[in-house]
């Protein structure tokens, strides 16, 4: 009987759906930042200087905002307005909380990009004549920088693609629509061309494709976890050879554009020995979503996740169920290592007016905890953001959030889920006012250090309240660039290390940097203390 009720109780356990027990408190706070920014935020990127580059489409028509200086565009290309004396880009100041107007020369619509090494933001491809375009912004200070484009950087068209930041300094382009290949830039010659990509025919279903803007990420050995549509490989870019193969995710769903789901590479442990890799995909819709969706049937998201080790000899997937159904969400890495989910419809699918419902309350995702105990669903906000919008980390532990523009042009009335243009930040529960006594504040290292590899690196930090020395921990979050409900190149480091007092009401913790550019690619990172899952303001360094 005994032996009956364990094997009973082992078969529960081991079901590949977890029956989760979700946390409904009101927890975080909304905060509109900006009426109106002039145009949608449909990519984000958050740069070293504390600015936020924010860009939609040149061919949404007139923009809200006006080109500085009397300045006009002049594109006889574009499908909109050949001259145009608006914005289609601005640059957001988050201390001032202040936007400048940008140029753009071509379409950027739908579009990537990825901050290199030395902090340029380099972005690839958009639509029309602007589909084979690089285009570089280098931050400044004194509001001089702007846009600058290179016609035909790229050997292919880019729309949809994702790119992503390579331990050589490089990026890599992936896929995009009618694209089943890759490239790099900066190109090593002139006469480098695209290397073709047979995963990304193999992933695309027909009249649907499902497998655009591909989630991208670099795992601890060096080579790309790649994954579209519901399935993933590991993939030797040098070479082009796929290493492994992994299981496809468990009820054949599809979870990229346009049944767009999310996904994060979980915080990496720098625990001085092998380190685990957790890639957690969140969303999507059914197959058949994208179709019906335009027949007029909106067919409910996907609320399912799945977790999966990508270092480990036997991966499977861990089906979670979430306590709200998403399409086109986004996921964001907090500080403390714990996972946003932020804005989606729950029914319907990417595209344009394919969404319906929007879900208004982000749910956060404790990686740590018991399967069954991880979702805590969040206070709401009351902006619907569903086709694109996007959600990106500040350094001061807030989530900026913007967009929502399901309309082939600006739309603002008599419609369901008007264009929006006002830009809010959410604020998690870290940031109530009762944990500010147990909140750090970074004294040392300064903003904008340098630091090595493997290298000891000593944090210096004051904290008012009571220290429970073995809940510290430093985190290292790579800023993302976030579009489609993607954050490319998102990343974030754990290091541990030993708290003593140097002072009254002040300590320091002493860690080691990561040992691989595998690990952290060369480039600049926001560098948070956590106590208590309590994340300080992060300091930004620079591992070179």
């Amino acid at each position: 009987m005994h032996s009956f009720l364990l094997r009973s109780v082992l078969m529960l356990l081991l079901l590949p759906f977890s029956r989760e027990m979700y946390t409904r408190a009101a927890v975080g706070k909304w905060d509109l930042l900006r009426h109106n920014i002039g145009i949608s935020a449909m990519h984000m990127q958050l740069l070293n200087n504390d600015k936020v580059i924010i860009f939609d489409r040149t061919d949404f028509g007139l923009s809200n905002i006006s080109l500085p200086n009397g300045k006009c565009r002049n594109d006889p290309n574009d499908t909109a307005f050949q001259r145009d004396c608006t914005a289609h880009s601005v640059e957001y100041d988050v201390a001032l909380n202040s936007i400048r107007p940008l140029m753009v020369l071509t379409d950027i619509w739908c579009s990537a990009a990825a901050v290199m090494p030395n902090g340029v933001l380099v972005q690839t491809g958009g639509f029309n004549d602007g589909d084979h375009a690089v285009r570089i912004y280098k931050p400044c200070n004194d509001g001089s920088c702007d846009w600058q484009e290179i016609k035909n950087g790229l050997a292919q068209r880019r729309w949809y693609a994702t790119n992503h930041i390579l331990p050589d300094g490089r990026q890599i382009i992936i896929g995009g629509r009618r694209q089943f290949n890759y490239e790099f830039y900066p190109k090593k010659s002139q006469a480098e061309k695209a290397y073709n990509l047979p995963f990304l025919v193999q992933t695309n279903d027909p009249k649907s494709e499902n497998n655009l803007y591909p989630f991208v990420f670099l795992n601890v050995d060096g080579n790309l976890f790649l994954f579209a549509n519901n399935q993933a490989i590991l993939f030797n870019y040098m070479k082009g050879v796929v290493v492994r193969t992994y299981p496809a995710v468990p009820g054949g769903n599809p979870r990229s554009y346009p049944s767009t789901g999310s996904a994060v590479l979980l915080p990496l442990k720098n625990l001085g020995g092998a380190i685990d890799a957790d890639v957690l995909v969140c969303g999507g819709a059914p197959k058949g979503a994208y179709i019906n969706a335009q027949n007029g049937n909106f067919v409910r998201a996907l609320n399912t996740c799945g977790r999966i080790r990508i270092t480990d000899p036997n991966p499977l997937w861990v089906m979670e169920t979430m306590p709200l159904a998403r399409v086109m969400g986004d996921m964001v890495l907090l500080p403390n290592g714990n996972v946003l989910i932020i804005n989606g419809a729950s029914k319907g699918t990417a595209g344009w007016e394919l969404g319906r419902d929007p879900v208004l309350s982000p749910v956060i995702y404790r990686p740590e905890n018991p399967i069954g105990s991880r979702f805590e669903v969040q206070n709401p906000s009351t902006k619907p953001r569903m086709y694109h919008s996007a959600a990106i980390l500040l350094r001061d532990g807030r989530v900026l959030v913007g967009g929502n523009n399901p309309y082939a042009y600006y739309n603002f009335t008599r419609v369901s889920y008007p264009t929006d243009l006002t830009l809010e930040a959410f604020s998690p529960s870290y940031l109530n006012s009762n944990s500010m006594n147990m909140r750090p504040r970074i004294v040392s290292p300064l903003s904008r250090t340098t630091i090595g590899y493997q290298q000891l690196l000593v944090v210096q930090f004051t904290i008012s309240g009571m220290l429970n020395k073995d809940l510290v921990i430093v985190t290292m979050v790579a800023p993302s660039f976030t579009t489609h409900s993607f954050a490319m190149n998102q990343r974030l480091l754990v290091l541990f290390g030993n708290v003593t007092v140097v002072g009254k009401s002040s300590y320091q913790v002493k860690v080691v940097t990561p040992d691989s550019v595998n690990l952290a690619v060369r480039g600049y990172y926001l560098l948070f203390v956590v106590h208590q899952d309590i994340p300080s303001e992060g300091v930004c360094v620079q591992i070179k």
